[in-house]
């Protein structure tokens, strides 16, 4: 029997998600594009059950956005580091000026605070060498950091976007 998402809202998001509802976050993070028909049929609904499942999940914030995916070294991002920063201070005027700072980085496509040795850790993508060099000025100049250490990658081996969603009703 499945259970009809939940209405109970727990920090913005339905307490329970049912069988349906994740497997449309399931085909939506393989493919965005499908049209609604496409994507009721593969869930087993009609379309407007399909449309308003679809509505009630970026109404909660579990659906974030739809976008395409890119291949960096297509359009000229060959380079992926991966940058640690350490924190010369770690008060909140400081985090709160990192957190404003860093989101104006174009070349930063993630940003995680981090328990252990290192604060911050940065996901970022450069053209090249002295692409990565310019921004590496441009960040230790922008705040007092501690340490900055950087992880160039050599191979992308995996990679996904989707997260690992339980389609079957446990």
């Amino acid at each position: 029997m499945s259970r009809v998402m939940s209405s109970e809202v727990v920090n913005g998001a339905p307490r329970n998600l049912d069988r349906i509802d994740r497997k449309i976050i399931a085909e939506l993070q393989r493919d965005a594009t499908l049209s609604i028909a496409q994507l009721a049929d593969r869930v087993g609904l009609s379309q407007t059950p399909c449309w308003k499942r679809i509505q009630k999940l970026e109404q909660a914030g579990i659906i974030t956005g739809r976008v395409a995916l890119v291949d960096p070294k297509k359009i000229g991002l060959g380079l992926t580091v991966f940058v640690e920063i350490e924190a010369k201070d770690h008060s909140t005027a400081w985090r709160d000026a990192f957190a404003r700072q860093i989101v104006g980085l174009p070349e930063v496509i993630e940003v995680y605070r981090m328990a252990g040795d290192v604060d911050y850790l940065l996901k970022v993508v450069a053209a090249d060498m002295a692409a990565f060099d310019a921004f590496y000025k441009r960040l230790t100049n922008l705040l007092d950091l501690k340490n900055v250490t950087s992880q160039f990658a050599m191979e992308r081996i995996f990679q996904t976007t989707a997260l690992p969603i339980n389609t079957t009703d446990a």
